[in-house]
């Protein structure tokens, strides 16, 4: 490898060497996506690590940062908002609340509606971790111009669209 090639390409070499009639372009579209969101996975992990968070700790503390003041949604918004099915979002808030970063009341106004809202210490929390994050993203699109990232990001739309992608929830998240 010359430095221009990755570790994708040489599995597709060896099946070209193998099987020259086998279009294995896709794998070359697949593959990369997959290695890709491994090392970004852990370039984000980590930076959180840094900051005592797991990753969906984060997304939900952001998730409520982003809803603005006063930073409480139902239950169900929040599920919605983050992506997290509602069974999974019940286990993700419970373990913020006995953390202290987020709190858990009856809705008085819909007695069968819960509200999360972050806490003081989660608000801190959420907000120093948030600079930190975009710039280690930052960091870890270094290798693509600002061209190549609007580019990217379009076709990555195009790609989860065409997958059947809602924004809503997926049923194993």
């Amino acid at each position: 490898m010359d430095g221009t090639e990755d570790g994708v390409d040489m599995i597709l070499q060896q099946w070209q060497t193998v099987r020259p009639g086998l279009d294995c372009s896709p794998m070359g579209v697949v593959g990369r996506l997959s290695r890709a969101s491994r090392l970004l996975e852990r370039g984000v992990k980590e930076e959180f690590a840094r900051h005592g968070l797991e990753p969906w700790e984060f997304d939900v503390l952001a998730t409520l940062l982003r809803s603005g003041p006063p930073h409480t949604l139902t239950a169900g918004e929040l599920s919605t908002a983050s992506m997290v099915s509602s069974a999974a979002l019940t286990n993700r808030v419970d373990r913020l609340v006995d953390k202290g970063l987020v709190d858990r009341a009856v809705d008085p106004a819909h007695r069968r509606r819960v509200l999360v809202s972050l806490t003081e210490r989660g608000m801190r929390l959420v907000d120093d971790a948030l600079g930190h994050h975009l710039a280690n993203e930052r960091r870890l699109l270094e290798g693509l111009s600002a061209a190549d990232r609007e580019q990217l990001t379009d076709l990555l739309r195009r790609l989860l669209v065409s997958l059947g992608d809602t924004g809503r929830a997926e049923p194993d998240r």
